[in-house]
């Protein structure tokens, strides 16, 4: 029996390839707008980044989402993901105690 793969991504910040679920994704929608994907299901064009404020750092550093959507992105968008990251990491000391 095959055993089902598992999507996997790379994140603009660390460039780690890590299980799609584990990653935090961002969606810039067709009509341009960002935003914060928790459900994976948004339409329009995807970046991936861990959940972690450093990888975030990284990626704004290189320009890495920039790239990713061949356009420049609002610095908005940075912060939004950084209060996301900080919701995401703050459970996650919640579930491990």
């Amino acid at each position: 029996m095959k055993t089902k793969k598992l999507p996997e991504r790379l994140c603009l910040g660390c460039q780690t390839v890590m299980p799609k679920k584990a990653m935090v994704r961002i969606v810039r929608s067709p009509e341009g707008e960002y935003a914060v994907d928790a459900t994976g299901k948004m339409p329009g064009r995807g970046a991936y980044i861990c959940p972690k404020a450093e990888c975030l750092a990284a990626a704004q550093k290189s320009k890495g989402l920039e790239r990713s959507f061949k356009s420049k992105v609002p610095v908005e968008v940075y912060e939004q993901l950084k209060a996301e990251i900080m919701t995401l990491g703050s459970a996650e000391a919640e579930v491990q105690s």
